[in-house]
């Protein structure tokens, strides 16, 4: 596995992800996956529909159960930490980005209390200041500081997916998952979210394994790149190469029909 140059956090990979297979009963939905995740590197995975790449995504962040593998975050098994330490897990050092927004928002709480409900469960009480830092990352995700009281359903698709990440970045999470973020939006909506998210990712230092079908975001966002097929890892490497020097037939069929639209 290639591994990006030193970070502050030393040589250590910051995610580590063994063996991990999960069936849905005769049919798999991953099988034998590894890799490493380095601080502050972005790991793009994709494939077809039904490749395995949601599933493997849902197991290493936990919201699907693994029949077999091992998942390391900073050294320790996932598997033995505690229910109230995974959850603490889930609101602090990780964050999810779901490809539908409002599976990630409470579309009866406003704008401002979305982004204020996270830090309220890292432990912040001060009104006057949690609704100063929601105003902040609204403002840092390019929605109007009038709109905090707003309800997510008074948003656009793409004011609804920028609300969703500043309401998973405003603790600083050290890993985000994100699972198609940009699939449903118009061209023009989705190329300005994804230099929104480029610009977070740069500034804040962030590891992120990111999920598409799209290669011309892997292409802007990721570092290195996984392509699956029917479950399993078929090619892996720095995204360029993969995308510029595909070695795997699948991977040439992928590339070479983007080219073609």
């Amino acid at each position: 596995m290639i591994r990006p140059g030193p970070s502050a956090e030393g040589t250590a990979p910051l995610l580590g992800v063994a063996g991990l297979t999960r069936h849905y009963g005769t049919r798999i939905g991953c099988a034998d996956v590894s890799f490493d995740l380095w601080p502050g590197e972005v790991l793009g995975i994709v494939g077809e529909s039904g490749s395995g790449k949601s599933t493997l995504l849902g197991c290493v962040a936990g919201h699907l159960a693994a029949d077999a593998g091992r998942i390391l975050y900073r050294g320790r098994d996932t598997a033995t930490m505690t229910e109230p330490e995974r959850r603490r897990l889930a609101r602090t050092e990780w964050a999810f980005v779901h490809q539908n927004p409002r599976d990630g928002l409470r579309m009866g709480v406003s704008a401002g209390g979305n982004v204020g409900e996270r830090l309220m469960a890292v432990g912040a009480r001060h009104y006057g200041a949690i609704r100063a830092e929601a105003a902040d990352w609204l403002a840092r995700v390019e929605i109007a500081a009038g709109r905090i009281d707003d309800r997510p359903r008074q948003f656009s698709g793409g004011m609804q997916q920028r609300l969703q990440i500043a309401r998973n970045l405003v603790t600083a999470p050290r890993l985000v998952f994100m699972d198609e973020p940009t699939g449903g939006l118009d061209v023009s909506v989705q190329a300005r979210l994804l230099d929104l998210i480029r610009g977070l990712v740069r500034d804040m230092a962030l590891s992120v394994v990111i999920v598409t079908h799209d290669l011309a975001v892997v292409r802007l966002l990721a570092d290195r790149l996984l392509v699956m097929k029917d479950g399993r890892v078929i090619e892996a490497g720095l995204t360029d190469q993969v995308l510029d020097d595909p070695q795997e037939p699948y991977t040439q069929v992928l590339v070479s029909s983007v080219l073609q639209v």
